[in-house]
C-alpha cells in the first residue's frame, strides 16, 4: 500500500496537480529611471520586457559572484521581482540603495502576499494577484485576504498538497537550484548554466567583465549538472574520476520513484561534464546526466 507521500507523487508524475507553499520573496520597482538602473544591476536585459512579459536574471556582484537568481514580471509601469525567501533582503538592500540616486522606488511587497507553486495542467484560469512561470510549474503570489479562498479552489479541483520531502525530490528531478544549497554568493553566474540567465549583447551591469570574460573567452571552470548514482550519498561528498583526480562536488541528493534511481545535483568541472561520462563518489559510481531529469 502507498503512503500519502507515494499517492501524490504518483498523482502529480501522472498529470495530477498538486501545490507547495513556501516564503518566497516579492519586490516591485518603478520609476523614470527604473530600467536604466536595473540594466545596470543584473544579466538580463531590461529593455527587452514588455508589459506582461517576464524573464529570469540573476543579481551578481563585481566579482560576477551570484547574490540571487529572480524571475522579473513586467505589469505595466512595475518591475516584480520574485526571488527566494533566502535573498529576498539581499535583491531588497540591492535595489533600495539607488533610490536616493533617481527616479527610482522600490517597495517589499513579500508579507502582503502568499506564495503557492502549483504543479500539474489543472490550473486555476486566474486568481488575482501574480503569475510566474516556471519550467514545470507555476507560482502564484495571492493576496493574503484571498489566499485562503484559492487554496479551496486547488484542493476542490483535485490538486493535492506536496510535503516539504516531496517538493525537495520535485525540485531536484526539475534541476531546480537552491539558494544555500547548490549556490551561493561563491557561484560564478555562468555556473549554472541556466538557460536564458544571461544576456551577452546588453550593456555593462555589475560583474559584467567576468562573465562575458568567461563567455567569449574560454568556459567556466566547474557547471551545475545532473548526476545518477548507483547508491546514496550524502550532499557534499566529492567527485573523483576513474583516475582519483577530483572532478567536483555533490550538492542535493534524492530517490526518483520515477526513474526509480539515486539522482543528485553536483557541480562538475568542465572536462567531465558529457553526458555519460562515469565519476565516482568513493566506491560508489556516479554518472553524468543533463538537466532536468523529468521533462
Amino acid at each position: 500500500m502507498m503512503s500519502d507521500t507515494e499517492n501524490t507523487y504518483e498523482h502529480i508524475r501522472s498529470g495530477g496537480s498538486g501545490f507547495y507553499e513556501q516564503k518566497r520573496g516579492l519586490i516591485a520597482v518603478w520609476g523614470k529611471e527604473a530600467v536604466q538602473f536595473l540594466d545596470g544591476l543584473i544579466s538580463n536585459d531590461m529593455k527587452t520586457l514588455e508589459d506582461g512579459q517576464q524573464m529570469l536574471a540573476a543579481f551578481p556582484n563585481a566579482q560576477g559572484r551570484l547574490l540571487a537568481v529572480v524571475r522579473v514580471l513586467r505589469q505595466g509601469e512595475k518591475d516584480l521581482f520574485e526571488t527566494e525567501d533566502a535573498t529576498r533582503e539581499k535583491v531588497f538592500q540591492n535595489l533600495f540603495r539607488f533610490t536616493f540616486a533617481g527616479d527610482f522606488f522600490v517597495e517589499d511587497l513579500s508579507e502582503q502576499y502568499r506564495y503557492v507553486e502549483v504543479f500539474g495542467s489543472e490550473l486555476p484560469a486566474s486568481a488575482g494577484g501574480f503569475l510566474f512561470d516556471a519550467p514545470q510549474s507555476k507560482g502564484y503570489f495571492i493576496e493574503n485576504d484571498r489566499s485562503d479562498e484559492f487554496l479551496l479552489s486547488l484542493k476542490s479541483a483535485g490538486a493535492m498538497k506536496i510535503s516539504d520531502g516531496l517538493y525537495e525530490t520535485l525540485r531536484i528531478e526539475n534541476g531546480i537550484p537552491k539558494y544555500g544549497v547548490d549556490m551561493d554568493d561563491t557561484t560564478i553566474v555562468p555556473e549554472l548554466g541556466i538557460d536564458g540567465l544571461i544576456s551577452y549583447n546588453k550593456g555593462c551591469y555589475i560583474g559584467q567583465e567576468i562573465i562575458a570574460r568567461i563567455y567569449f573567452r574560454g568556459h567556466v571552470a566547474k557547471r551545475l549538472t545532473g548526476m545518477v548514482l548507483s547508491e546514496p550519498v550524502a550532499a557534499g561528498s566529492e567527485l573523483i574520476t576513474l583516475e582519483g583526480k577530483n572532478a567536483g562536488r555533490i550538492t542535493s541528493v534524492t530517490l526518483s520513484p520515477k526513474l526509480d534511481k539515486t539522482i543528485a545535483l553536483a557541480f562538475v568541472r568542465y572536462d567531465y561534464l558529457a553526458s555519460g561520462t562515469e565519476l565516482k563518489v568513493g566506491e560508489i559510481t556516479a554518472t553524468v546526466a543533463g538537466l532536468p531529469f523529468l521533462t
